[in-house]
C-alpha cells in the first residue's frame, strides 16, 4: 500500500503546496469557465448531462495522467524541456480524433492549437507544482461545461485566441516566479 501511494504522489496525484505562489490559480478557472463566456445553451435531456458530465471528468483524469503523470515523468528523466515540448504537442494533437467524431476541419485545427498552449501550461502546473490536481480539476470542468457552449463569433475566434494567450503568459509567470524557489 505505501509503494501505491508513493507512486500515485510521483505522477502528482497529491495536493498543491502554497497556491498563493500560483495566484490560488484564478487563470485556471477563467479557463474552466471558457463554455459558458457565450451563455448556457441547454437542448440535452438530464441523461445525456449527467452521461457528459461523467464521460467527461473521467477524460479529463486520463488525459493528464497519460499526458503529464506518464509521458512528462517518463521523458523528463532524460530532457526536461524536451518533455514539457512533447507533451504539449501531443496532448493537442490528440485532439485530431475530434475529426472521427464528425468535427470540421478549421475549429479542429483551431482546438489544437489551443490544447497546445493549455497542455503546456498544465505540464508547467505540474513540473512546478509537482501536482496534477488543479490540471485535472481544470480539465474536467472544461470539457464538463462544454455540453452547455452557445456556438457564436466570440467561440469560434475569440475564444480560442484567449485560450491561446492565456495559458502561455500564466506559464511564462509561474515559471518566472518559481525559478528562485523551485516547489
Amino acid at each position: 500500500i505505501v509503494l501505491a501511494l508513493n507512486g500515485t504522489s510521483y505522477y502528482g496525484l497529491r495536493g498543491v503546496k502554497d497556491s498563493k505562489r500560483y495566484l490560488y490559480f484564478i487563470p485556471l478557472v477563467i479557463i474552466a469557465t471558457v463554455n459558458l463566456w457565450n451563455g448556457i445553451n441547454i437542448n440535452n435531456s438530464k441523461s445525456e448531462i449527467v452521461f457528459h458530465v461523467l464521460t467527461m471528468i473521467n477524460i479529463g483524469f486520463i488525459e493528464e495522467l497519460i499526458f503529464r503523470g506518464f509521458l512528462f515523468r517518463m521523458i523528463e528523466k532524460q530532457h526536461v524541456k524536451g518533455a514539457i515540448h512533447i507533451s504539449s504537442i501531443t496532448f493537442g494533437i490528440g485532439h485530431i480524433v475530434n475529426l472521427l467524431n464528425g468535427a470540421d476541419l478549421i475549429p479542429t485545427l483551431i482546438q489544437i492549437c489551443y490544447a497546445i498552449s493549455i497542455g503546456y501550461l498544465f505540464v508547467i502546473i505540474f513540473y512546478k507544482s509537482k501536482s496534477l490536481i488543479p490540471c485535472i480539476i481544470t480539465h474536467s470542468i472544461t470539457n464538463s461545461l462544454s455540453i452547455f457552449n452557445v456556438e457564436n463569433t466570440l467561440s469560434l475566434y475569440i475564444s480560442p485566441l484567449i485560450l491561446t494567450i492565456l495559458p502561455i503568459l500564466y506559464a511564462l509567470y509561474l515559471t518566472k516566479s518559481t525559478e528562485k524557489k523551485h516547489v
